[in-house]
């Protein structure tokens, strides 16, 4: 089983950004389905954990909920990431979720990006930041990656948006199953014995 972490930085309820990772999110899983791979999916809404992020800065401490919401997406198969875009860049709820993970916690994964916005010029955040910002973190990102303005939403013929989110899904696929998430090993898991550190026997 496939699971895949999928954040959304959306700051209404309902969001065009919400919408924007479900569909990207059915696109996977519609391909990985078809591959015969089994994906589950969960969704971490930032906008539930403003108030600790804003907490995690100034203490360097995840209250419990947003320790659960890290701890979906560091040890997920793979990422789903989508956020509004605000004067040309991702926002700050989106930035600061991600800054407040470990360092190395995303190394090796599979990540879909994704972006909404109000003109489709502010596309090109999706390369210029968002893009560097998820190599810096050592991820691995799908070539496409899926920009929505409120254009495609309104547009009664999606067939652009929608065959743009079919290619970005099956490139993510591709890297779900082809090279799937290389992770440090953990000291913890096979601890060296006692004796053996102090050389005894």
């Amino acid at each position: 089983m496939t699971r895949i972490a999928v954040v959304a930085a959306g700051l209404s309820q309902p969001s065009s950004t919400r919408l924007l990772a479900d569909r990207l999110a059915t696109a996977t899983g519609k391909v990985l389905a078809n591959s015969g791979a089994d994906a589950t999916f969960d969704v971490v809404e930032l906008r539930e954990h403003a108030r600790d992020l804003a907490d995690n800065l100034v203490t360097g401490f995840a209250a419990g909920a947003l320790r659960a919401a890290t701890d979906t997406v560091v040890t997920a198969d793979g990422l789903i990431a989508v956020t509004p875009i605000f004067n040309a860049s991702y926002s700050g709820l989106f930035k600061t979720f991600f800054d407040v993970l470990e360092p190395d916690s995303l190394s090796g994964m599979p990540a879909l990006l994704g972006a909404t916005g109000g003109s489709a010029r502010h596309s090109l955040a999706l390369e210029h930041a968002l893009r560097p910002m998820f190599s810096y973190l050592r991820a691995v990102v799908a070539p496409t990656s899926v920009y929505a303005a409120s254009e495609d939403w309104a547009s009664a013929d999606s067939d652009g948006l929608s065959a743009r989110m079919d290619r970005a899904a099956t490139e993510f696929a591709t890297f779900l199953t082809n090279t799937p998430r290389s992770r440090a090993t953990d000291p913890y898991d096979e601890p060296v014995p006692f004796a053996q550190l102090l050389g005894t026997h």
